[in-house]
């Protein structure tokens, strides 16, 4: 198993970089892959995002500084390409973010990927009413049960704001399962 600072280094040589970047895709691609999917919902577009993601990883490593993990800095990078992905989408069909990702909920019955019952339909539906960061924090923490020094590095943003944000979400997402 080779080391972050190793495959970094191979990421940004020309002798190792299609080598490194093919461990780097084995290595990440579920995680990113759920990571964006939680955003998007849709089986397609997350594949759509997620390739977005690897194609700006891969064009952009040499400009990896090691300021925070190199997984923080991918999925950074996924976040804004699913986020971008949405506002394609509604732009395109002329309404909001918050509309599209409700339509994307609504269609997960039919997308064959999504093996979800009627309470995970309810739980989208619950976290869809949270604003933006608030479905990021929750989706990071409750999903992929990542820590909160991750998620501030990921989101550039302090712990401290994220446990109160992550706190927040859960309250709102309880009181939504109540009374919904």
């Amino acid at each position: 198993m080779i080391n972050e600072e190793e495959l970094i280094q191979q990421l940004k040589s020309n002798t190792h970089k299609e080598q490194a970047f093919k461990a780097l895709v084995t290595l990440y691609k579920e995680r990113l892959y759920w990571h964006i999917r939680n955003i998007v919902k849709l089986h397609d577009d997350a594949d759509d995002a997620l390739q977005n993601t690897f194609i700006k990883i891969y064009k952009n490593i040499h400009n990896f500084k090691g300021d925070s993990k190199l997984y923080s800095w991918m999925y950074r990078i996924a976040t804004n390409e699913s986020i971008t992905l949405l506002n394609k989408k509604a732009k395109q069909h002329q309404i909001t973010s918050e509309e599209i990702q409700q339509l994307a909920i609504n269609n997960l019955t039919s997308d064959v990927y999504f093996e979800g019952d009627s309470i995970q339909l309810k739980l989208q539906n619950a976290i869809a009413t949270l604003p933006e960061k608030q479905q990021m924090v929750f989706n990071m923490k409750y999903f992929q049960d990542l820590k909160y020094k991750e998620i501030a590095e990921i989101l550039e943003t302090s712990e401290g704001a994220l446990k109160a944000s992550y706190h927040i979400a859960v309250k709102k997402i309880e009181s939504y399962l109540t009374n919904n």
